[in-house]
């Protein structure tokens, strides 16, 4: 069997369902997850994504902001949704296949504009956050598993339009990066597009901020698709959909596509 997931922060469903919808028709997707969803899940647009045979849901939601949501093709139930941090936000899913495998859906707290913990409350979450993170996976190790999110980290010099400009502004610190690092290393987890795409300049989110947000081209590469060790040597390709960014009324983010052979 060969699984395609995809992975994109849509920042509001609701009112990017049809972007959603476009992004399924287009792509050969079997399974995708949503972050930053928005909504409440009793009002997730599922009877929408159904007809084009996605009828299957676990999520977590809350009005107006965060939320994450697992779209799939195939049946797939519920897992654990855990309050890492104890924040109270709906930040994580996991549901699991019935061939066995579980996929992870994180949306990581931004962390706010100073990266100083002690001056800064999100920042502390956030590190807090990826911290619990870390202890979650060294308590259980990941087996047959897909860990997937907005991790609003982006961790190597290639992550970014400017390593050295960005060594300083949160999403690419240093003590962010070595948290996120941790992560990594307490599940065993490899990142999937850097080892189909080891070098390159990748990315996968662009500021709203930006007049021509292309020419400028000042990303980051913030969302990303892991998998467990024992999986890891099934890994196809990956891309990351750099032209969703420039689709009406976008996210911010683009969609990232992987491709596990099981």
């Amino acid at each position: 069997m060969t699984l395609n997931i995809a992975t994109w922060n849509i920042n509001s469903v609701r009112l990017r369902a049809d972007l959603v919808c476009k992004l399924l028709k287009n792509e050969d997707i079997d399974l995708l997850c949503l972050q930053e969803c928005k909504s409440p899940v009793e009002k997730f647009p599922l009877d929408v994504f159904s007809k084009i045979g996605f009828s299957h849901l676990v999520a977590r939601g809350q009005k107006g902001y965060n939320g994450v949501a697992i779209l799939s093709k195939f049946p797939l139930f519920e897992k654990c949704a855990i309050d890492f941090a104890g924040l109270g936000h709906a930040r994580h899913i996991a549901a699991q296949l019935e061939n066995g495998i579980t996929i992870h859906n994180f949306y990581v707290p931004a962390g706010g504009d100073e990266p100083d913990r002690q001056k800064n409350e999100k920042f502390d979450q956030k590190l807090n956050y990826l911290t619990e993170m870390r202890d979650y996976f060294n308590a259980n190790e990941p087996k047959k598993s897909i860990l997937v999110g907005d991790l609003n980290i982006a961790p190597r010099p290639e992550d970014v339009w400017d390593h050295k400009k960005m060594a300083k502004i949160v999403s690419h610190t240093e003590v962010e990066i070595d948290h996120l690092d941790a992560v990594q290393r307490a599940g065993n987890w490899v990142d999937v597009t850097r080892k189909d795409i080891p070098m390159k300049k990748l990315y996968s989110w662009w500021s709203y901020r930006a007049k021509d947000w292309s020419t400028s081209d000042r990303g980051r590469r913030l969302d990303h698709i892991w998998a467990s060790a024992d999986i890891a040597p099934n890994i196809g390709s990956s891309r990351i959909l750099r032209e969703v960014r420039g689709w009406e009324r976008p996210s911010d983010h683009v969609p990232v596509l992987a491709t596990i052979d099981l």
